[in-house]
């Protein structure tokens, strides 16, 4: 369970937004999709990780954050000494769906559907 009580505890301060990027960008690879989220590489990568809040909305005590992620990914290939294809990074983008219930911080992050 992924649990983002700071960001919870930040709804509907100033700070609410900066809260919610720094605890969503420390849960890494582990919790995001980002691997399902790829469109361009088959592997994703999370060390430059930028995210954006799109918008923010409250509903029967949940906060609904829609963010969108800027990283990157690699195409995985050959790993032999003399392969001349370098592993070069591509910049990948997906939209995520931060839920969080705000009583106690319990949160879920989702790809977000791209029609909305």
């Amino acid at each position: 369970m992924i649990n983002l009580v700071k960001s919870a505890k930040a709804w509907n301060s100033r700070n609410f937004e900066d809260v919610l990027k720094n605890e969503v960008k420390a849960l890494g690879l582990e919790h995001l999709p980002l691997q399902q989220g790829l469109s361009s590489s088959s592997v994703a990568l999370d060390h430059n990780l930028q995210l954006t809040v799109l918008r923010t909305n409250e509903k029967s005590n949940l906060i609904i954050a829609k963010m969108g992620a800027f990283y990157s990914g690699i195409i995985g290939g050959c790993s032999w000494a003399d392969n001349p294809t370098p592993m070069e990074e591509a910049n990948e983008y997906c939209e995520l769906e931060v839920t969080i219930n705000l009583d106690n911080g319990d949160a879920s992050v989702t790809l977000a559907e791209s029609s909305d």
